[in-house]
Order: C-alpha cells, then structure tokens, then sequence
C-alpha cells in the first residue's frame, strides 16, 4: 500500500484503493496474465492520468518519480520574481 509519508500508494491485485488523493500517485498492479508489471499515474476525481504510459516494474517507477520530483523543485529555484509575479509577495 505504500510507505505512510511516502508520495505514493501501491494498489496490490484484488485490492481497493485505501486512501483517495486528488493528485496523489498510484501504482495498480497488473495481472500476471497480461504481464505484471504496475500502472503509474496520478488520481483525480474524475480521471486517471498516466504518468508513464506503459506497464512499469515498482522499481522503475519510483526511478521517475524521484526524477520528476528533482526536476519540479530545479524549476522552482531558477523561478524569479520577474517569471512570476506573485514569487515577489513572498
């Protein structure tokens, strides 16, 4: 199910989602039928957004998501208040 303060939840086969987070990253484990592996992407109310859009191994998604995240706070640092207006009310 994932680790508590961790920013993922892992949905094991034949398993509910535990906990709903709009946004929150999930890993839905395949069947082995159609060959395991996980599906990755984010929860919204309404939708289901791929984050990589193939069929992952646990370990290759966690990969992207420590990438991603990497990448989200470089682009904030390299913000200015000239990119954005409302950094400066800060």
């Amino acid at each position: 199910m994932g680790v508590k303060d961790s920013n993922y939840q892992v949905v094991y086969r034949g398993q509910v989602l535990p906990r709903f987070i709009n946004g929150g990253w999930v890993f839905f484990q395949r069947l082995k039928e159609y060959g395991g592996g996980y599906w990755l992407g984010q929860t919204y109310q309404d939708a289901f957004i791929f984050g990589i859009e193939r069929p992952v191994s646990l370990n290759e998604g966690m990969a992207f998501l420590v990438v991603k995240k990497a990448a989200e706070v470089r682009y904030l640092e390299s913000l200015t208040a000239e990119d954005d207006p409302n950094l400066s009310l800060f």
